[in-house]
């Protein structure tokens, strides 16, 4: 819950000062000035639009279900809210540091698909429903090789508690150091230390099940070219065609959350979640985590000043993706999953368990 409390004001910061960088990332990639006039080179864009949208009458179909239809944005938002809780944003915070917290985090953002049949749906919107559709086959489908991208990290960690996954890959852990997969006998991670530790250079074919969960996570949240649920060239909006004001703003919300939110779990189980890239400096001054000790004030705000760095980056890649690739086919996307993602991350599993069952 502390975290949550924290994690919300963050989020509704961190959605305005996304929309601007997209809106900025996407004037560049295609040669365009993007949002000028509005504040010092169009900064308070995004929030006159804000302003704008809670402005805005709440509009409710005649025909549609009313109490589904203004329930489901909620049920989006908390889905996506919801995973956050479990998320280690420093070594000594870690959250809701539950053992099985990685199956909660991919339990509970699985049911925002409800929320989303449920807008579509509730509409009764011809246009809405095309966009539920696709949208609800779009995020099943790409489940499958995002739960395989990440059961390769829970078999090489042998943990599904996020805090625990994120220590191994520490400054502070006490496994044996794996360099590109080959052990490096007598060397303990807190010699070498640094980015070294990784799950990505522990064991290298883990960067092939990232990329993996790179394009999986797209389609999760809905980004180019892996956007058919809303298409607006075709659906007019698809799912939230109906929607206005601060309903559709909730929505938005919630799909820049999850951005973040699949960028914040890229980085911790395979790019070394809160720890230093930097080799051979305990910068992470902290009591020795298996005694349950609390750190200093400092080791909680390098750990998050890493783990976002490295979320934000990859969210700057989703947002340079969108605007670089065209979309997909609603055939073409369904081949990319069940045709090529989804063979390569089950080699990927058997591979990662005869590596583990070699090297243990």
């Amino acid at each position: 819950m502390t975290t949550l409390v924290f994690i919300l004001p963050f989020l509704l910061f961190y959605t305005v000062i996304a929309i601007y960088a997209e809106r900025k990332i996407s004037a560049f990639v295609q040669d365009r000035l993007g949002p000028m006039e509005t504040g010092y080179y169009g900064i308070t864009q995004t929030i006159a639009d804000l302003l704008k949208l809670l402005q805005k009458e709440d509009i409710v179909p005649a025909r549609a279900e009313a109490s589904l239809f203004r329930l489901a944005p909620v049920l989006i938002f908390a889905a996506v809210f919801a995973g956050f809780a479990v998320l280690p944003l420093a070594p000594t915070w870690s959250g809701a540091n539950i053992s099985t917290a990685l199956f909660f985090l991919l339990a509970i953002v699985s049911l925002d698909v409800i929320g989303i049949v449920m807008a579509g749906w509730s509409s009764n919107n011809k246009y809405s429903m095309l966009g539920t559709m696709r949208s609800a086959a779009q995020i099943i489908s790409y489940e499958v090789p995002l739960g395989l991208s990440v059961l390769c990290v829970c078999m090489t960690c042998e943990t599904l508690s996020l805090q625990e996954i994120s220590q191994q890959q520490s400054l502070y852990s006490t496994e044996p150091q794996y360099l590109f997969g080959i052990p490096a006998l007598g060397i303990e991670t807190t010699t070498i230390g640094g980015f070294t530790t990784w799950n990505v250079f522990r064991m290298p074919l883990l960067f092939v099940a990232w990329v993996v969960f790179f394009i999986a996570s797209l389609a999760e949240c809905n980004r180019a070219p892996f956007d058919l649920p809303e298409a607006e060239s075709e659906l007019v909006a698809g799912f939230q065609t109906e929607y206005s004001g601060f309903r559709w703003a909730v929505i938005m919300l919630a799909e820049y959350g999850m951005m973040l939110l699949v960028s914040i779990l890229g980085a911790v189980l395979f790019f070394g979640s809160w720890s230093t890239p930097l080799p051979n400096i305990a910068a992470l001054r902290f009591a020795d985590w298996t005694s349950g000790a609390a750190g200093s004030w400092e080791s909680t705000l390098w750990g998050i000043f890493w783990l976002l760095a490295k979320s934000l980056f990859f969210v700057a890649m989703q947002m340079w993706v969108r605007w670089t690739f065209p979309r997909l086919r609603v055939d073409q996307l369904m081949n990319v999953s069940w045709k090529y993602l989804t063979p390569i991350a089950l080699v990927l599993v058997v591979v990662c368990g005869f590596w583990k069952l070699i090297f243990s």
